[in-house]
């Protein structure tokens, strides 16, 4: 076996299935979920629509570059979306099942793990994947603490020159996962400058673009500031999106990676021996979905709806706000209890789930910056969000 399967933690939610372990949930209280990221809001019915009608295309094997009809239909997505002028299909998008599968993928793909000192840099807390890939990938996961003090910001000075040498990738999130932040213009300036100096490759996971706060603030991306900074070709830098919040269908697993086309098209002969084309009738609702613009204004809507409604009531009790963006609130938990006692005790006596904080991050610079928070994940309709946030206030209120 690959030793390096060995050195794969437990994934976030086994950590907590033991935290959880002879907790027995108070019986007076109907259980709450906010502990995972999945999208519970309604499926458009365009989109099942669309999928069922096109099931005859399950008789034909579907090519791992997907459709002209899906990579046309992504690409104008990205122009209008970010204001590209132009997006090549042909050579600049590759449609992937589900933006996970990618991310590891890629990792795969790009990194040399025969080099001495490879290393992957991600940013701490961060999404599991960008961790499990550098280590199989033959490469150092390094971890960049991002923390409350500066609003969660990328602090690229913190990396000495030692390890910029021999980081071959990074991994960002923007929007993140958990904190919400995103980066800015300077930030991703300031990225491509040491991508220039040392030769990395930046995958911009931007899985969460689509649920922000203010149509005049929309999240910029990866593309979009290689374009604005004159990086015309995108060089160095791609970038990976999904269907799965943005049109509420985590279980179509349909996204893609864009980007630099002299990157993709070694990804894609990558890819061609994974085997991992994505299934034609998902391809043709992936194509409607991205289609369509009103479906995705509606699901932000709701969850403005939510943040407007909870952030304020949690507040007095819980040290967190608003985020830039996504469906989280990364919230810091009462001084004197842990963010594993609280969510152990939130469990017992409430029967609402949570997830610590210290699971979504690791020990550097010697912090666990996710220790001492909770990551809520505001993904249930309104009426049992609100619920959940009246027993987590009663919880505080005994502490």
């Amino acid at each position: 076996m690959n030793p390096d399967l060995d050195r794969l933690q437990p994934y976030p939610f086994e950590k907590l299935r033991a935290l959880f372990d002879g907790v027995t949930p108070s019986a007076a209280h109907k259980p709450i979920r906010l502990s995972i990221g999945e999208p519970q809001h309604p499926t458009p019915g365009f989109i099942r629509q669309t999928l069922a009608d096109n099931l005859g295309g399950l008789s034909t094997y579907p090519t791992t570059l997907g459709s002209d009809a899906l990579r046309s239909a992504i690409a104008h997505w990205l122009q209008r979306r970010y204001g590209l002028p132009a997006v090549d299909p042909a050579t600049q998008v590759i449609p992937v099942n589900g933006s996970r599968e990618a991310l590891f993928a890629f990792a795969q793909c790009v990194v040399d793990g025969s080099r001495p000192g490879a290393k992957v840099l991600s940013p701490n807390p961060f999404y599991q994947i960008y961790e499990g890939a550098a280590l199989l990938a033959g490469a150092e996961p390094v971890f960049l603490n991002t923390l409350p003090g500066d609003g969660f910001a990328y602090d690229f000075d913190a990396i000495d020159e030692a390890t910029w040498r021999d980081v071959q990738l990074i991994y960002v999130c923007s929007p993140g996962n958990p904190t919400g932040r995103v980066l800015s213009l300077a930030e991703w300036k300031r990225l491509f400058e040491l991508s220039d100096r040392y030769g990395f490759v930046i995958a911009a996971d931007e899985c969460y673009s689509e649920i922000y706060f203010d149509d005049d603030a929309r999240p910029i991306g990866g593309l979009e500031a290689a374009w604005r900074l004159g990086r015309t070709d995108y060089r160095n830098v791609v970038m990976l999106s999904s269907l799965s919040k943005r049109s509420n269908v985590p279980g179509m697993r349909s996204g893609f990676v864009a980007g630099d086309a002299k990157i993709l098209a070694d990804f894609l002969r990558y890819r061609t021996y994974h085997g991992c084309a994505m299934n034609p009738a998902v391809q043709a609702a992936s194509v409607a979905a991205w289609n369509d613009e009103e479906h995705v204004a509606e699901n932000r809507r709701l969850y403005r709806e939510k943040f407007a409604r909870i952030t304020p009531m949690l507040q007095p009790w819980l040290a967190t706000d608003v985020p830039d963006a996504g469906f989280y609130l990364w919230a810091g938990v009462p001084q004197g209890l842990t963010d594993t006692e609280f969510a152990r005790r939130l469990l017992a006596e409430y029967n609402v789930t949570v997830l610590p904080g210290s699971y979504l991050a690791r020990e550097a610079q010697g912090i666990n910056p996710g220790a001492g928070f909770i990551r809520i994940a505001l993904v249930a309709d309104t009426h049992e969000c609100v619920e959940a946030t009246e027993r987590l206030i009663a919880f505080c209120q005994k502490l």
